[in-house]
Order: structure tokens, then C-alpha cells, then sequence
């Protein structure tokens, strides 16, 4: 649990205390999902952002125009400051550029396309690829992509120093390009306990608190929770590379055993939506729409299965204890794993364990979910838990054809199985304004971020 005290700065000063679920796993490395922390926090940005229909707008780039199938050319903001008081150019925006896509792995905004990125002038950019991609403005959008010359970023905030897993101190950056912040500072804690993240609000010991639980969620004063639809799904993915699961019927017994409807009005005390999909609330386009499961369900006979989840969400070792019942109650035998997700990630990107709740946004790096799809639900895809493999499927989502067509299909393998669409739930302590709203959860911290 969080100390009174834990934070140098106190809530009559002009710092902001932030409290966040997950630590960094690889040092604030961009080409890690670390990424996000640079964007949630304002320390690092992209040249171009999301509006909230997912459409792309100026970033760090004023403008951009295609030029042919392949070739985008970006125009750069004039007289951007790095944090170490250089000025941005347009060589430093190549660079970081090309080596996000010569990164070990590359981003899955921009895998397999074969990005290219030179400096033409003081103020353009010519960015390249292997095949085209009308998406291309979206996928520079990613946090993945943040723009930075050496270790300096152009956020509103400069990270001053970073405590392991444990602490984050950022400044104002005074000479941001959009104005000063409005608060002097963030100091950061990463404190993967839900019920320790809500008792730091509860006490008066932070102001903004990410990911609250919504046990949590329910003792707070209206104005102190900031609840917002996301594009985001708590699913059960089920391992098709290795028995029980390599087994269609056995899968199917494990998603018939699933009752979504229970797991939002349980576990989440209606602070979720049930899954109809992979696609939810926050995406109106999807609609009302049924799946058809073609395989009948098997009838397991005492297999053994290892069921994995984090506990850094603090719903989802509920939620896997839960389906943990439901398949034993079919006749399987179930052993739970759960940990940190920084600990738990090698293993569950190796395949060690046969089914896997997980919770992922299928609009994070493009708002379009087809490279969500990609990585997640192809052969060679980066984050496919499930080691779901049908050319079919690849064909479909290379096209970029139909997204609930493609839905179908993969749901139509039970390889993955949608449980709930949640919502995010951001504490706010009294006084403190203008906490971003954000659908993609790329952003929390701006420099428009106060305290009155």
C-alpha cells in the first residue's frame, strides 16, 4: 500500500502526483510498449495524433500530402524545441524515424512495410514504403513513433530521472512549441496494485490515478471519476499450437463454458459492457451482429490446462478465476498462473501457457483495427497468444477486406474468445482539470493538465 508520504510534493503545490498501474518494462524505450508512458505523461510525441474518430491530425507534423502509392511527404512544425534546447529538424524526425523501423522488433504500426524516412529541406520529410498504404498518417500516429533526438523528446514534460520500476519525476518544459504547462511538474509512481492505487486517492496522496478498480470505482465521488468507453477488450485466448487447444472441439467446450453478460455484471459491477465481439461500444460502426460457431463443443476429460493473466488490471485475476471455474465445471483441469505483466510477458509471447486472459486495444496503434488484427491474429503476427495460424485469415486482414468479416472468421475458430469491452477509469482528486478523456489511451497528462 501507498504511504502517506510517498510523493515529495504535496497537494498544495504545483506538481501533479500520477499514479500508474504498469512500470516500465524496458527503460522508456519507444519501441517497447513503454512507449505509451512517453505519450500518457507528455514527454514524447508523434508526428501526427488521433482526433477522437480516429482520424489523423497535425502532430508534430503541420501537414502531409501523398505523392504517389508508396511516398508520403511530412511537413515539420518550425521552431520546435528538444528538451535539450536544440531545435527539432527535420534530420532528427528521419532518424528517429528509421530506427523505430529498424528496431528489434519493429513496431506493430509499421511492420512489414518497409519504411524509409529522409530529410529533404529544412521543413519536409519524405517517407517511403515497400507496398502501399493508404493508412500510413494513422500509423505515424503511434506512440511507438514518438519523434526523439538522442534521449530528448518535445512533450509539454522532461523526464528528469526514472527510478527503476518505481518512480518517474518530469519537469515543465517551459519552451514547449503549444505553450507551458500549467503545472510546474509530474511525479510519477508505478504501483501495480489496484487497491493500493485507490487508497493513494482515497488518502489525499495523488491526483490523478490511471486504471482504478472498479471496486474502487464505486466509493468515489462523481466528480472524482472519469469514466470513458474504450476500444478495448478483456478476451480469453485459447493456445491452437499445442494441446488441449490445438483441438477445435476442446476449444469450442472452453468458449461455450464462457458467460460474458455474467463477467460484466460481476466482476465489473456493470462497469463493463459484455462482448457480442472483439469490437465494442466505443466502435458505433460494428453494430448489433451474430457470430456462428460451426464446431460443436467437445467433452474434455480432465486435460489439463495452465490459464495465465496480470495482475496489474485489477479485474483480470477475477476474471480468470471465474472462467478457471467454468472449466473445470466442463471437466477440465485448471492450474492458474498469475504475475506482473512486465514478469509474465516473455512467457506468454513464447506460448508456455494453453489459454491466456489479456486485455488489448484494438485501435492503439493506427484507429483502424487491422493492425491490431495483424499482430495479434496472423501467422506471423508479433502479440498472436492464441498461435492462431490460418492463411485464410492472413489474406484477409493483408487486404484490409471487411473488419467484422474478419471478425467472424477468427471468432469462428474459437481461438479467441471476447469477454468484456471495458471502460477506463481514471481517478481525479478535487480541484485538478482538464485530465484528458482519452478513447485510445494514448494521452493523460497535457500540458493543459491543472490544478485550481
Amino acid at each position: 500500500m501507498l504511504a502517506t508520504g510517498c510523493f515529495a510534493g504535496s497537494a498544495t503545490s504545483d506538481r501533479l502526483r500520477v499514479v500508474l498501474p504498469f512500470p516500465p518494462a524496458q527503460g522508456m524505450s519507444p519501441w517497447s510498449d513503454d512507449a505509451l508512458l512517453l505519450t500518457r505523461l507528455g514527454i514524447a510525441e508523434p508526428l501526427v495524433e488521433l482526433d477522437t474518430n480516429g482520424k489523423p491530425v497535425p502532430g508534430l507534423a503541420e501537414s502531409w500530402a501523398k505523392v504517389d502509392a508508396t511516398t508520403w511527404r511530412f511537413r515539420v512544425r518550425g521552431g520546435v524545441k528538444l528538451h535539450d534546447g536544440t531545435t527539432l529538424t527535420t534530420q532528427h524526425v528521419a532518424d528517429a524515424l528509421t530506427k523505430a523501423a529498424s528496431a528489434s522488433p519493429v513496431p506493430r504500426a509499421v511492420k512489414g512495410l518497409g519504411l524509409t524516412a529522409k530529410a529533404d529541406g529544412d521543413r519536409e520529410v519524405v517517407v517511403t514504403t515497400t507496398k502501399p498504404d493508404p493508412v500510413l498518417p494513422q500509423r505515424l500516429s503511434s506512440p511507438n513513433l514518438v519523434i526523439l533526438a538522442g534521449s530528448a523528446g518535445t512533450g509539454p514534460f522532461m523526464l528528469k530521472s526514472l527510478q527503476g520500476k518505481d518512480t518517474a519525476v518530469l519537469d515543465a518544459f517551459a519552451q514547449h512549441w503549444a505553450g507551458a504547462p500549467q503545472v510546474s511538474g509530474v511525479d510519477v509512481r508505478f504501483v501495480p496494485d489496484g487497491t493500493a492505487r485507490a487508497a493513494a486517492l482515497r488518502a489525499g496522496e495523488a491526483d490523478v490515478v490511471h486504471a482504478l478498480p472498479v471496486a474502487a470505482a464505486a466509493n468515489l465521488d462523481g466528480g472524482q471519476l472519469l469514466e470513458v468507453p474504450l476500444p478495448r477488450t478483456v478476451s480469453l485466448h485459447l493456445n491452437t499450437s499445442k494441446p488441449p487447444f490445438a483441438d477445435a472441439g476442446l476449444r469450442a467446450a472452453a468458449r461455450s463454458s464462457v458467460d460474458p453478460n455474467a463477467l460484466a455484471k460481476g466482476v465489473y459491477e456493470g462497469r463493463a459492457d459484455a462482448a457480442q465481439g472483439i469490437y465494442g461500444p466505443a466502435s458505433p460502426w460494428a453494430g448489433q451482429r451474430t457470430i456462428n460457431h460451426p464446431t460443436a463443443p467437445a467433452t474434455p476429460a480432465g486435460q489439463k490446462v495452465v490459464l495465465a493473466t496480470y495482475g496489474d488490471r485489477a479485474e483480470l485475476p477475477e476474471v480468470a478465476s471465474v472462467i478457471a471455474e467454468a472449466l473445470r465445471a466442463k471437466g477440465f483441469v485448471v492450474e492458474q498462473v498469475v504475475r506482473e505483466y512486465s514478469l509474465l510477458e516473455p512467457d506468454l509471447l513464447a506460448g508456455k501457457f494453453d489459454a491466456v486472459v489479456s486485455t488489448r486495444s484494438y485501435l492503439l496503434d493506427t484507429g483502424d483495427p487491422f493492425t491490431y488484427l495483424a499482430t495479434d491474429m496472423t501467422c506471423g503476427g508479433s502479440y498472436n497468444l492464441a498461435r492462431l495460424c490460418d492463411p485464410a485469415i492472413d489474406t484477409a486482414i493483408g487486404q484490409a477486406q471487411d473488419a467484422l468479416k474478419v471478425e467472424a472468421a477468427i471468432l469462428a475458430t474459437d481461438a479467441l474468445v471476447p469477454l468484456v469491452h471495458e471502460r477506463a477509469r481514471i481517478g481525479v482528486a478535487q480541484g485538478v482539470t482538464e485530465v484528458a478523456a482519452d478513447s485510445f489511451e494514448r494521452h493523460l497528462i497535457t500540458k493543459a493538465t491543472r490544478r485550481s
